[in-house]
């Protein structure tokens, strides 16, 4: 018994001492580290614009070189129908040690309006202890963050303390219409036992959060049309149906005086938020005064029922993204337009499905639409189906204690108002839900002019998965 007690103090001595080692090789690289991560983010890979294409693919090599240098195996840059995935992976510790999966983006989007923007995107900079340039917050520098900190404990001790992979995507930012079936096809090479997300945020710079639910997303455009042609306004006025006010009608009809969604069957597969659900969310600080400010809105509106907050991250929406027919010119021109158009996205919670989320839209179009004129509802690229986590996933309690030592206090348990459309593909087909890791935070001009990524919030990613990487360790 005294020699197991002795071996037993030699192992936590060891532990500690890489835990100690990997910490310093952070440290004495972390200008190492705050260089590369310029380079990579000087890359505009922007998959939504054919022109950057290639870019995506140098994006993708750049990130199949440094991870092999980090001591990954495997590394492949692997073909997904779309814009490339990145895939690597360390297998050597033992069946009897669980399997991660460590998921990230390296696709950025545009830059538009380039005039808001203090520097060029993509000849990052350091000010401030700030690292500006597109990617630099979402989600390149937070990817990153894993991969150093597979290599500060890899290089210190010459092993890792599980089995790890990694997959990493080039379409994130264009919805991910590729990766479900990626997923599916290459569903052997990526089973796992957890998946951690290097995608998502953190609640404030002091503030902690772990998100349990994403919203999914329906986009479609809906098309309206009259007249086989532009007719004058005071020969045919009074006698035929107007596209764009049959439209305005149609698109009225959507919601009712309640701000409820008023398509027959919208919330027939919601999950009614428990009175539990409905305290976590409140637990989060909201301001609303301060929240209707920095919106530029007079004030807030939504579904009766629910606080705002309730509204935005746990309950289905509509909007109206764009509206557009007839004359836009300056002055007027008297005509009575052929067409009108519309795009409109549902943010869906679960267990709604978008494609019979769409099928319900259809039936709504076509039995509100005005007499006089034709109509269809036209689906678009954007699909992702909504993503609840349950409690008790052992990823979950390992993120919750990591996070509760770096921050002091324990996260608030939150639900996110949009997507990241691959986690339900994980969960589809690998059967894992995703536990979200990341350490970017929301005020830092996501898909804006002028994005940030701190470099405090880099450095505490760090030291956050490194914690998360040796207590996945020591499960067995």
């Amino acid at each position: 018994m005294r020699n197991i007690f002795k071996l037993v103090r030699i192992h936590s001595k060891k532990v500690v001492q890489e835990m100690k080692n990997d910490q310093e090789y952070l440290s004495d690289n972390r200008e190492k580290f705050n260089k590369e991560l310029l380079d990579f983010i000087a890359i505009p890979s922007i998959a939504a614009l054919p022109e950057h294409s290639k870019d995506v693919q140098r994006a993708a090599a750049w990130l199949r070189a440094r991870m092999s240098e980090a001591g990954i195996q495997n590394v492949e840059i692997m073909d997904t129908g779309g814009q490339p995935a990145v895939y690597g992976d360390w297998l050597h510790a033992g069946n009897d040690k669980p399997t991660a999966l460590i998921y990230g983006h390296f696709d950025v989007q545009p830059v538009d309006p380039l005039e808001l923007w203090d520097i060029d995107p993509f000849k990052p900079i350091i000010k401030n202890n700030k690292i500006y340039g597109r990617g630099a917050s979402d989600d390149k520098g937070s990817m990153f963050i894993p991969i150093i900190v597979f290599e500060s404990i890899f290089r210190t001790s010459g092993t890792f303390p599980f089995n790890i992979k990694f997959i990493f995507e080039g379409e994130e930012e264009v919805a991910s219409p590729n990766m479900p079936e990626f997923v599916s096809k290459n569903a052997d090479k990526l089973k796992c036992d957890m998946i951690f997300s290097a995608d998502g945020g953190q609640f404030s710079e002091d503030e902690c959060e772990l998100a349990v639910a994403y919203k999914g997303i329906l986009g479609f455009d809906v098309e309206v049309t009259g007249p086989d042609t532009d007719k004058h306004s005071g020969l045919y006025g009074a006698a035929i149906a107007n596209p764009v006010m049959a439209l305005s009608q149609l698109i009225a009809s959507l919601k009712n005086d309640a701000g409820e969604i008023a398509v027959e069957g919208f919330y027939d597969d919601v999950i009614p938020l428990t009175s539990k659900d409905r305290e976590e969310i409140s637990r989060v600080p909201f301001d609303e005064k301060k929240f209707a400010e920095q919106a530029g809105a007079t004030c807030l509106d939504g579904e009766i029922g629910y606080t705002p907050l309730e509204r935005v991250s746990a309950r289905p929406t509509i909007d109206l993204n764009g509206i557009s027919g007839g004359y836009q010119g300056v002055g007027t021109k008297t005509v009575l337009p052929a067409k009108a158009f519309a795009k409109i996205t549902c943010r869906l919670v679960a267990d709604q499905k978008p494609k019979e989320i769409l099928k319900k839209i259809e039936k709504h179009v076509k039995k509100h639409l005005p007499k006089g004129v034709t109509g269809k509802v036209i689906p678009l690229q954007d699909e992702g189906e909504p993503l609840l986590i349950p409690s008790g996933l052992n990823s979950m309690k390992l993120a919750r204690e990591v996070l509760k030592d770096i921050y002091g206090k324990d996260p608030y348990i939150i639900r996110v108002g949009g997507s990241i459309p691959i986690l339900s593909a994980f969960y589809r087909f690998l059967g894992v839900y995703t536990t979200t890791f990341s350490f970017q935070l929301n005020d830092e001009n996501w898909h804006a002019p002028n994005e940030f990524f701190r470099l405090s919030s880099f450095y505490k990613g760090q030291e956050a998965y490194r914690q998360l990487f040796h207590k996945i360790g020591n499960l067995g």
